[in-house]
């Protein structure tokens, strides 16, 4: 039976972001969705380089037993190549991404995985979600320690295990499916796993008919949500090409991996051109290729909210919008300068070229002192309801370098504890047996199991990791 893809893939920045990070594609035979991660450190990059070293797989004719090996030699091409541009860019130290990735062959799907990106599986009216997170919280939960209702809400349900870092050791899970015609698959960014419910999801993956429609749903549904995290989807139904004659052939390029795209040629549609053009994408290379639709508001949309963007700008720089700049130095949200916590006033956002934010204090807190998740918060930005609130979570984060410091005192590792957590008072050493004078001496009191003060890492801090 001749199987292909009937396929959609959308991409929205969200309603905080002001770059997309993620990167989609979706194609006869290729459904693929890598979220980067590091900001300004580059998981646009991270994101297009892995993406475009796939897209040749689309239309190769592979067996079932070659389509395995030569997803993954793809895939770790994608991670050598990210290596060597963090050594050739210091700046993009720290940049990542996550990826799925469907590899169609025969009746055979070829999953690779890594990260906490989600696919699923509707077959026979029934959604299954096909993948497991690589996750802090989801060993968490696989250890029993907390519930799957408990991993939704945890503070540090943001932070991945594994994920393309370019090091050697950055190695995906890899399932072989059989495949069915009317199976759909869904692909899809925390940013809309992260906030719109599963029974959401479920509902529109059942209850839509085209996989356009499908995407287009689930986009605006998490922008309904309000979304601050980069939302893409790509949606793929299986289907008998002998039977289906409305599927489309050009291949959909979305989010960092089409953000140069620009003109009227077509988006190529053999291997060799397409490899070629997303080589070129994710080199920093020019192309003249059609954008594909970056949502539910298409390029329509995107161009509104360029415009807008520059029309809001000039407003601020003339004076004319004071109110809504007067609103803006209202806000307060927690990041780094010079190597310490810093309270910043205004919102972490860019107009054009204007900053809508300025340092109002600093700390003496270094970010080093702290537990690798709050020092991702803050590279995100830590947002607060007010400058009481702002002083709130600084209080919260002088605990935790606190106690990371303290750690290393006696030899152990920096973790999360309670925001009630005090620094253990040594234990006084009685004098000898059979002394009755003398002063007990303080010394650290003994333990097995290294700080028996510090919280179990399970502990909700109060301040949550950026989605």
């Amino acid at each position: 039976m001749p199987f292909a893809f009937h396929y959609a893939a959308r991409s929205d920045v969200g309603m905080v972001r002001s770059n997309n990070e993620d990167s989609g594609y979706a194609g006869p035979h290729l459904l693929a969705m890598a979220d980067g991660m590091g900001g300004h450190a580059g998981g646009d990059v991270a994101s297009s380089t892995v993406v475009a070293a796939l897209v040749d797989l689309d239309g190769e004719s592979l067996s079932g037993s070659k389509a395995s090996s030569a997803l993954l030699d793809r895939i770790h091409r994608a991670n050598h190549e990210i290596g060597r541009r963090v050594q050739d860019d210091p700046k993009l130290e720290g940049m990542g991404t996550t990826l799925i990735a469907m590899l169609r062959t025969g009746e055979t799907i070829t999953l690779a995985h890594i990260g906490d990106s989600r696919a699923f599986l509707v077959r026979d009216g029934v959604v299954s979600q096909v993948t497991k997170d690589h996750s802090f919280v989801q060993n968490l939960v696989d250890e029993g320690r907390i519930t799957a209702d408990e991993a939704k809400t945890h503070p540090q349900r943001s932070l991945v295990t594994r994920v393309l870092t370019g090091n050697d050791d950055d190695e995906p899970d890899l399932v072989v499916r059989q495949g069915r015609a009317g199976d759909r698959y869904l692909i899809a960014s925390d940013g809309l796993t992260d906030y719109v419910a599963r029974e959401t999801v479920d509902e529109v993956l059942v209850g839509t008919d085209r996989p356009d429609e499908c995407a287009d749903r689930l986009v605006a549904l998490a922008l309904r949500a309000g979304a601050p995290d980069n939302v893409t989807v790509v949606v793929g139904d299986l289907v008998d090409i002998a039977k289906e004659t409305a599927t489309p052939t050009q291949p959909q390029v979305v989010g960092a991996a089409a953000v140069r795209r620009s003109g009227t040629r077509p988006i190529p549609t053999t291997p060799a051109a397409k490899a070629a053009a997303l080589t070129k994408e994710a080199t920093g290379g020019e192309d003249d290729l059609t954008l594909a639709e970056e949502g539910p508001r298409g390029r329509g949309g995107l161009l509104l909210r360029v415009a807008a963007a520059v029309v809001v700008a000039a407003v601020v720089v003339a004076g004319g919008s004071y109110a809504a700049y007067a609103w803006s130095q209202r806000q307060f949200y927690l990041g780094e300068e010079d190597g310490v916590v810093t309270v910043f006033r205004g919102v972490d956002q860019t107009l054009a070229w204007v900053s809508l934010s300025s340092p109002d204090y600093s700390t003496t807190i270094s970010v080093e002192d702290l537990p690798a998740s709050y020092q991702q918060s803050l590279e995100e930005g830590i947002e607060a309801t007010g400058r009481s609130d702002a002083d709130a979570r600084v209080d919260e984060l002088r605990v935790q370098a606190a106690a990371c410091r303290y750690a290393k005192t006696v030899g152990e590792q920096c973790r999360t504890v309670s925001p009630t957590w005090t620094r253990p008072t040594p234990s006084p050493t009685p004098s000898p047996s059979g002394s009755r004078s003398g002063t007990a001496s303080p010394s650290p009191r003994p333990t097995s199991t290294g700080l028996p003060d510090l919280p179990d890492p399970t502990s909700s801090p109060t301040i949550p990791p950026p989605a």
